[in-house]
């Protein structure tokens, strides 16, 4: 399991895509993001209903919470953690659960565009994982 832990959930628009960052504590551990068919919520199985004609799920190798179960992100409306609004690509995104160890974030996008993910370093300690979407081919 990573020490560091989720602070935040941002996202951003680009001349060439839609950008999310997903804010740590600490340095990543790890990520996983690919297409799925659906979103589906992490210790319940439950689907998560997205807009868009694409599904991103982005899972990130750090909890929502620190080593003491102390909350460290808990966002306010787990079904728009973003106003994406106008936005080109992005549609919707979602908070899929934080559970054992990890926390699952669905990406709603308009279709099956191309993506590429990275992680940044800082600011100070912490970390970023960066996830931009294409706007076309």
């Amino acid at each position: 399991m990573s020490s560091a832990s989720v602070t935040n959930v941002r996202t951003g628009q680009q001349p060439c895509f839609d950008r999310m960052v997903v804010d740590l504590n600490g340095p990543a551990k790890g990520y996983t993001v690919r297409y799925v068919p659906e979103i589906i919520q992490d210790g319940t199985g439950f689907t998560i209903p997205v807009y868009g004609n694409a599904r991103l799920q982005v899972v990130v190798n750090a909890p929502s919470y620190d080593q003491n179960g102390n909350v460290t992100y808990s966002p306010a409306a787990k079904a728009e953690l973003s106003n994406v609004s106008g936005y080109q690509t992005f549609r919707q995104v979602v908070y899929a659960n934080s559970f054992e160890g990890s926390t699952n974030i669905g990406l709603g996008v308009r279709a099956r565009l191309p993506f590429r993910v990275f992680t940044l370093d800082g600011p100070g300690p912490g970390s970023r994982l960066i996830v931009d979407v294409a706007h076309s081919w």
